[in-house]
């Protein structure tokens, strides 16, 4: 079970009013912070010498990690410590699984399908994780010198892996949390195997699809499909991009200025913050629109417009230091800068920090760009 500082402190010499009590030799001033910092794993149960054995089980149970990692190349499975993502984060993503079949007769179109499977999202490059070789002694499988790794069934069976068949997705569902439950709050050793969930070849996708969005998200650490379908699998892997960020660090690109359809020095100006979703947003909408373009990045944190605009993040003397480091001014002849809508109440702000240019007051949403740009 997960111990609270309150917990801990019951059986510590503080609680017991010991003779020992808020003795200071853990380095911690009292037993209650002693307690505390435990419980956030901030220090080790040894540093308290007059801890009761009973708590130094518990402790020593608590420590244990709560799923083993299994390990295929460079492939990590399992590995989790927590139940919601909130609490900490979550630290392997799920892997996604294909089995093949070398003695089908569309081995080598399957094959070719998975290779060509690649996109990029939030400047990740996505593909296919694991290939599962079925019959393969008698084959020799050539160019499989990509991010994708390759086992053979044999081998992948011999690993520590729990499986569970989606025959039934009600029992599935439950059989996932129950065993993910009892590895994080019980620390039960007999549920500490990564789970992976094996889907059969079935015509129907859209109900494939939505189970396995399911079972990523509760809780499965691997997806194993006796099929390949390249939207299907486009669209697991946008949905786990999403559930594996850590909740702790704002996705973030690159403050600078970003270049569509090879712009010159007259070319429009946008302007966004550095928050991923929404660069990639905006940068989606400009590259096609076929209009030249710039898009100048500010640097916020990483936080969207709104909530940079509330932490008072996104300020005039910000966005004038950056276009002053960006050197914006030389570079293009344009004087006008397109600012998020959100921004309007900033304008008088911005045009009186920043003089040399005026701001045209945009669209609040992405999807209107080019809507406005024609209007412009």
């Amino acid at each position: 079970m997960k111990l609270s500082g309150l917990e801990i402190f019951k059986y510590l010499p503080g609680a017991q009013k010991s003779p020992h009590t808020n003795c200071k030799e853990c380095g911690c001033p009292t037993c209650m912070a002693f307690a505390i910092k435990l419980a956030q794993k901030q220090t080790t149960y040894e540093r308290c010498k007059y801890m009761p054995e009973e708590l130094r089980k518990l402790c020593s149970n608590n420590i244990k990690p709560a799923q083993k990692t299994v390990k295929i190349d460079g492939l990590k499975i399992g590995g989790e410590n927590v139940l919601f993502r909130h609490e900490k984060k979550f630290v392997n993503q799920t892997i996604l699984a294909v089995i093949l079949d070398c003695n089908a007769p569309d081995f080598n179109e399957k094959l070719q399908r998975i290779q060509n499977f690649e996109f990029n999202r939030l400047d990740e490059k996505l593909k296919v994780n694991l290939v599962i070789l079925k019959n393969a002694q008698n084959h020799k499988i050539s160019n499989l010198c990509d991010e994708t790794v390759y086992i053979e069934e044999k081998d992948f069976l011999k690993l520590s892996l729990k499986r569970i068949t989606d025959d039934n997705f009600s029992k599935t569902a439950n059989e996932l949390v129950k065993i993910r439950t009892m590895a994080v709050t019980e620390r039960d050793e007999k549920y500490s195997d990564p789970v992976y969930v094996y889907f059969k070849a079935t015509p129907d996708k859209f109900s494939l699809c939505a189970r396995a969005s399911y079972y990523l998200c509760k809780y499965a650490n691997m997806l194993v499909f006796e099929d390949f379908d390249e939207e299907m699998f486009t669209t697991l892997m946008t949905l786990r991009q999403n559930i594996f960020t850590d909740p702790q660090k704002p996705l973030q690109v690159e403050s600078k200025i970003y270049k569509f359809n090879n712009p010159d020095e007259n070319s429009i100006v946008f302007m966004t913050t550095n928050f991923a979703l929404t660069f990639y947003a905006v940068a989606n909408e400009l590259r096609h629109l076929k209009v030249p373009s710039y898009l100048i990045v500010i640097p916020v944190g990483g936080m969207s417009v709104l909530t940079a605009l509330s932490a008072e993040k996104f300020t005039a003397k910000t966005i004038a230091k950056t276009l002053k480091k960006f050197d914006l001014i030389n570079k293009v002849k344009t004087r006008k800068i397109i600012i998020p809508g959100l921004l309007a109440p900033m304008k008088n702000d911005l045009e009186h920090e920043i003089p040399e240019f005026e701001f045209v007051i945009g669209t609040i949403e992405a999807y209107s760009i080019a809507e406005f740009i024609k209007k412009l």
